[in-house]
This record gives structure tokens, C-alpha cells and sequence, in this order.
């Protein structure tokens, strides 16, 4: 198994700019890329809680969408990247910056694997199952909630309905790239008796793949066989 970190030959100057490359994109991004004779695969770590358009307090680890969209987009252009690998320990956050990731995610052409590792929640969920292949530790952890909001809410009939038609945004993007039919993830979202104080659902990895949310459960050794498995397809083409 290969570390995630770029495995390029070099020398002198060259191979001490590299490895300072290297250690400044994982700084910033999170992410790194490794090159192995099955392909090349940029692994992205999705952490913390998605930040939408209002910063999180600095002392919040945050995925900014302003740093994740434009990468994505630059890996599937990228003749240099074969697959790309999501490594998710997620909180939630801000819905419409989380479906705005897990729908590019989803529109990629090139492989993409996700593996849940500790936690995919609230909106987690959506971009857990947005890539091809979805991945979860045993001890993974999933919480499906419906949707909430912070600050002054107006009591009227149209803000039910917006916070309604954002929950079936939230559930039929679910619904399209995973097993799991509408009603159940439905049924998941407002379930009364799993959760003391609030409604929704804590589900773990095995239990995710039996009810159709994640595809396998697995690691990280079972997510790179299956990325280089379809970067050998894809090249076969």
C-alpha cells in the first residue's frame, strides 16, 4: 500500500521542491497525490463542517466550498490525475454548499471512491454517496436528520414549504445515487424514537449497506482496489 504522497523520482532541488509541495497542498487542502504503476490518485479529505457562504468561527475545522469546487473541477480536466479518492469525516454543514460538492462530485467522468471514516453527517450524507463507489468503516457513523435552520424563522406557511422543497432536494439527490428508495431515506429523516432529543436516525456502517445508502463496507485498501480496478477499465477503453 502506498502512502498518499507523491512518489515521482527526482533529484537534488527538485525532489526537496516536491516534497514541500506536497506537504503545503495537505496544509491547505487536505489532499495529496500519489503515483503508483496502477495509476494516479489525488485524495481529497472532506472534514469538519461545510462551510457555506458565512465563516465558521476560527476555531471550527471547516471544507470551504470555494476551495473544493474549482479543484474538482481542475481534477477532472487533469491529464494527470486517473482517480480521485474522498476521505469523509464530516459533521454536516450548510446544505446548499454540500449539495453543491456531492453534484460535481457526481458529475465526474473520471473514477471517484468515497470511504466514511468516523462520521458522515446531516449533509455528509449526500456527498458520501455521490461518488461511483461508496465506502464505510464498521464504525462509521451516519445521522439523517431533517433539515434546520439558524437565525430569526418567519412562522408562515411559505417557509414550510421552503425548508420542505430543500429536504426533497436533500432526499432525491440520496435517492438517485445510492440503493435507497425516497420513502425510506424519508422514513430514516423523521423517525421518532432513535435519537433522545431530536428526530432522525444514527445508522453505522454495516447498517448503512444493508439499507442501500453506502455500497460496501470497507477500508481503505478495499477503496483503492476498487479505484485502480476502474482506472484499469477506463484505460481499456
Amino acid at each position: 500500500m502506498t502512502d498518499f504522497t507523491n512518489t515521482t523520482a527526482h533529484d537534488g532541488d527538485d525532489n526537496n521542491s516536491g516534497t514541500k509541495d506536497t506537504t503545503q497542498a495537505i496544509v491547505d487542502f487536505g489532499s495529496a497525490m500519489t503515483r503508483t504503476p496502477y495509476g494516479t490518485v489525488y485524495c481529497l479529505t472532506i472534514i469538519g463542517q461545510i462551510e457555506g457562504h458565512m465563516s465558521a468561527s476560527t476555531n471550527t475545522k471547516t471544507t470551504k466550498y470555494e476551495h473544493v469546487l474549482p479543484l474538482l473541477a481542475k481534477l477532472e480536466e487533469s491529464e494527470d490525475v486517473d482517480g480521485v479518492l474522498f476521505l469523509l469525516n464530516t459533521v454536516g454543514g450548510d446544505v446548499e454548499a454540500g449539495l453543491a460538492i456531492a453534484e460535481l462530485i457526481a458529475g465526474m467522468t473520471k473514477p471517484t471512491v468515497s470511504i466514511v471514516l468516523g462520521g458522515s453527517h446531516s449533509i455528509g450524507v449526500p456527498l458520501a454517496v455521490a461518488a461511483r463507489r461508496s465506502f464505510a468503516v464498521p464504525s462509521a457513523a451516519m445521522t439523517i436528520h431533517p433539515v434546520r435552520m439558524s437565525g430569526t424563522v418567519i412562522a408562515a406557511p411559505q417557509t414550510y414549504s421552503y425548508f420542505q422543497r430543500l429536504q426533497d432536494r436533500i432526499v432525491d439527490f440520496v435517492s438517485r445515487h445510492s440503493r435507497i428508495s425516497a420513502e425510506s431515506f424519508q422514513q430514516l429523516m423523521l423517525k421518532k424514537d432513535d435519537m433522545a432529543a431530536d428526530v432522525g436516525s444514527v445508522i453505522y456502517g454495516e447498517e448503512a449497506v444493508s439499507l442501500g445508502i453506502i455500497d460496501q463496507v470497507g477500508g481503505l485498501s478495499d477503496g483503492l482496489a476498487y479505484l485502480y480496478r476502474q482506472i484499469e477499465d477506463r484505460k481499456n477503453l
